[in-house]
């Protein structure tokens, strides 16, 4: 990864995180749900995946404990998290609710 961590949050984007692991089923399910959102959101919203064994200390920093887990991230700030598959529209809702952008 090229940029650290902290630079990706800190952008002027809402950026929603997904915490995954390879050998995660749901995990696997949940991937073309968020590139159907990506699609829909565009460049408004910057979608990051955080593999969990790749960045274990990450993912101990966020108290990941299940995956997939999906963070929300607001001028850096985690605004919503959740663990488990959403829907499309249920992430959509969490991006306008909490990313304050209308989608």
């Amino acid at each position: 990864m090229k940029s650290s961590f902290k630079d990706i949050i800190n952008s002027e984007k809402t950026v929603l995180v997904d915490f995954f692991g390879t050998w995660c089923g749901p995990c696997q399910a949940l991937m073309p749900i968020l590139k159907d959102v990506k699609d829909e959101v565009g460049d408004a919203v910057k979608i990051v995946k955080i593999d969990i064994d790749k960045n274990n200390e990450l993912a101990v920093k966020y108290q990941v404990r299940s995956v997939p887990t999906m963070i929300l991230f607001v001028d850096g700030e985690p605004k919503w998290r959740q663990s488990g598959v959403l829907q499309k529209k249920d992430i959509l809702n969490v991006i306008e609710v909490h990313g304050g952008l209308p989608v």
